[in-house]
């Protein structure tokens, strides 16, 4: 998410609990980073509320301010200081007491945060986030005994892997001993800051994958599955307060309950969701490549409820460069597998993301990787430039590429794909499609914006609506049927019919 100020917009519980008498304590929150990164943000504000706290939607009124960082990347590191330096400023200027940091940052750099951002009065890490109470100075945290957040269960995958040090962070200074195994459940209380008519189910943490050019596993401990009977209660009781579309998400949703024995957990949990009357779109975001079942494929196919669309980050085509990343696979394989994808599921959106640059990568694969986009024809891809972590297995690679030439590589990549996408949004124009009106166009208040089936929320392109019959008054969270009138090389120009 952009460095911005959070819109409160729906409770994603029922708060018990009364105010105390004195004023309470106003919060506002920066969340940066990934979806995952927004729901524990919407977990900490729902504690705090619970706790008698007031959130504000403005730092500038806010007692205390939250910034939830991001940390996966370098740029995303930088983005996440730049903020808390402009937050401290409220400290300093403004009328705020206090200022929290929270998220994945702290993980990686807790000490130092401390010691060089001296406005920074405490810090809560991803496995601690029912510490956002004492740290803001509202309620108290639960019990231990009482927590529903530690889990017992893990994957024989991710035991192996902890025993080769997988997740070891002890070079990392002021990292915590623990790694975390926080994880809310359906009871805990939870604060959308999403439009009202959309929801993020956040059904696993952590990740037990090897990939050496990645720190998430050390930043958020092993894979965890969350209960299924609590998802779905969760999943029921937003339906039920007006959310008609959910996006499952988590480092690996296609691992969902495996640590539980459980076989084929995703499919099973689209199909129970898909069953909720309220819900109109159910969708799920990251399948690892060498997770997705056939049987996974033919729920997609068999409910209408559930998006044919896919995202499956496959960072790299060339099967060198794969290995070198720690994730195996390679270009035929892959087609084989989009292949059977593309045949099980009509109209099947794909999404897919790679990484340029890695230690090493050759033009000759990097070749590989160009003739296999134009081969596999995504609907929506993203390319990012290599990032080198310390505490990454791939930080102590030999041949690492200049920035210069990893950038052009990535502009090169994207080029390709935007003649791609140019070319199969161009087949859309004449078809028509259900449409979710998310409001007014951030381009201009002469347009309106919304989705189809094929654009997860905040990723992909935009439907800009230009055309709208006479006497129908468009409400932001509702569906229309559109026909699409135009193409361009991302964004599409609809006309609600």
């Amino acid at each position: 998410m952009p460095s911005e100020d959070l819109t409160i917009t729906a409770p994603g519980t029922k708060l018990g609990g009364s105010l105390p008498a004195a004023r309470p304590q106003k919060v506002g929150f920066v969340s940066l980073g990934c979806p995952k990164n927004l729901v524990d943000s919407e977990v900490m504000m729902g504690l705090l509320v619970r706790g008698g706290a007031e959130l504000t939607s403005s730092t500038q009124d806010a007692d205390v301010i939250v910034v939830n960082t991001c940390s996966f990347i370098e740029s995303a590191q930088q983005e996440s200081i730049n903020t808390i330096l402009e937050m401290a400023r409220h400290k300093i200027e403004g009328k705020a007491k206090k200022l929290i940091v929270a998220g994945c940052l702290v993980e990686r750099y807790r000490d130092q945060i401390c010691k060089d951002i001296p406005e920074v009065d405490a810090v809560v890490g991803t496995g601690e986030l029912e510490n956002i109470l004492a740290a803001a100075g509202v309620g108290s945290a639960p019990a231990k005994s009482d927590s529903p957040f530690v889990v017992l269960s893990s994957r024989p995958e991710g035991d192996a892997r902890a025993s080769q040090g997988r997740f070891s962070r002890e070079s990392w200074d002021g990292a915590i001993g623990d790694l975390p195994n926080y994880l809310y459940d359906e009871s805990t209380p939870r604060i959308l800051a999403t439009p009202r008519h959309m929801a993020y189910i956040k059904i696993a943490e952590g990740c037990d994958h090897p990939c050496t050019f990645c720190i998430i596993p050390q930043l958020r401990g092993q894979f965890r599955s969350r209960r299924f009977a609590s998802v779905v209660a969760e999943a029921e009781r937003l339906a039920a307060s007006g959310v008609r579309e959910i996006t499952l998400i988590g480092q690996d949703t296609t691992c969902f309950g495996e640590d539980f024995g459980l076989k084929d957990g995703l499919a099973l949990l689209l199909e129970k969701l898909a069953g909720i009357e309220e819900l109109r779109w159910v969708r799920f975001l990251y399948a690892y490549p060498n997770k997705i079942t056939g049987r996974l494929l033919e729920t997609i196919a068999a409910h209408e409820k559930i998006c044919s669309y896919m995202d499956v980050p496959l960072q790299h085509a060339s099967a060198s460069v794969l290995k070198r990343m720690k994730r195996g696979g390679g270009a035929d394989v892959f087609l084989k597998s989009i292949t059977r994808m593309r045949q099980t599921i009509p109209d099947l959106t794909l999404r897919t993301s790679f990484i340029v640059g890695f230690p090493g990568e050759t033009e000759k694969e990097f070749e590989e990787l160009c003739h296999f986009v134009r081969e596999a024809k995504f609907d929506w891809m993203g390319a990012f430039a290599y990032s080198d972590q310390d505490g990454a297995a791939a930080f102590g690679l030999d041949d690492k590429l200049s920035p210069r030439e990893i950038e052009r590589r990535r502009k090169h990549l994207m080029g390709i794909q935007r003649q791609i996408s140019k070319k199969r949004k161009k087949t859309l124009v004449g078809r028509e499609f259900d449409l979710l009106l998310e409001g007014m166009s951030e381009e201009t208040d002469l347009l309106l914006e919304g989705r189809t089936a094929m654009h997860a929320p905040e990723i992909d392109g935009k439907v800009f609506v230009s055309d709208v019959p006479e006497g129908i008054q468009p409400q932001p969270g509702r569906f229309y049927r559109c026909q699409i009138t135009e193409a361009h090389d991302y964004d599409l120009v609809a006309r609600i019919l």
